[in-house]
């Protein structure tokens, strides 16, 4: 089981390994590296696939101390250190796409290109906010209760509960403290709306159709506003998790992005 001990945290991720051009993939807030077994799959040999476990989620040790999503990204570009990468395409799903996008600002020459889904570069309204604080301060208070457990399964995986498991099991083992600082960074978290126009890099944006988590309005803003946006995929029926839940409407487009920037990757 792959660690690395960066900034002071103990990094759990998993490596595809080979020579191939280099695939980050950065999870969304609840998820950990496992929700994207499709596409590691779907890029195969091709690729070399880096997925890994951000602060508070899945495996990772991380030292218990508020963050933000400009030290998530740093954390994925010092992974990429210990792996000896120099660049990569970074690959992320709402969360993983905030931190992903930060690292293409942090450091632009090693972001080959920008895989985002369920995602926007904005902050949350008041009365989302109002809502979202109220299912965190439950959870603190009363634990995971089964109710709430449902309401967050069907705002990030819908309504189909064949999709639920092994989620919401992982999220009955949680500490009812655990979320705190996630939760924070995820509510608290900076707008960074007028910097998009500097992420030059190539770009494709996905977003499902019942995604009640981020509005289509949102995602459709981010792909208007990147310079080399090449794609808005509307994964039909897809809720937040759309990568997850609707493997066969992403990942046709997710790879042909892939296979587009690979040779620059390879001659890099």
């Amino acid at each position: 089981m792959p660690f690395a001990k960066i900034r002071g945290q103990n990094i759990h991720y998993v490596d595809s390994g080979g020579s191939g051009p280099v695939v980050l993939l950065s999870h969304g807030f609840l998820m950990d590296h496992r929700m994207f077994s499709h596409q590691v799959d779907a890029l195969g040999p091709d690729f070399r696939v880096v997925a890994w476990d951000e602060r508070g989620f899945g495996k990772t040790e991380f030292d218990g101390q508020p963050f933000t999503y400009w030290d998530s990204a740093d954390d994925a570009l010092a992974l990429l250190d210990h792996l000896h990468i120099d660049r990569a395409i970074f690959g992320g799903m709402s969360q993983g796409g905030f931190l992903s996008m930060r690292a293409a600002l942090r450091a632009p020459e090693r972001v080959a290109g920008l895989i985002l889904i369920s995602t926007q570069a904005g902050t949350d309204g008041p009365e989302i906010l109002v809502g979202y604080r109220q299912m965190l301060e439950t959870w603190a208070s009363v634990g995971p209760v089964q109710p709430l457990l449902e309401s967050i399964a069907t705002i990030i995986l819908g309504t189909d509960r064949a999709h639920w498991e092994p989620w919401m099991t992982d999220w009955r083992a949680r500490p009812n403290d655990a979320l705190i600082h996630p939760a924070g960074c995820l509510l608290d978290r900076d707008d960074i709306t007028s910097r998009v126009a500097e992420i030059r890099c190539p770009a494709i944006v996905f977003h499902g159709t019942a995604d009640q988590a981020i509005s289509m309005s949102r995602a459709e803003q981010l792909a208007s506003l990147l310079p080399d946006c090449r794609g808005m995929v509307k994964v039909e029926g897809a809720a937040h998790a759309a990568n997850l839940t609707h493997p066969e409407q992403v990942n046709p487009a997710f790879v042909d992005f892939c296979k587009a920037l690979a040779p620059s990757l390879k001659s890099s």
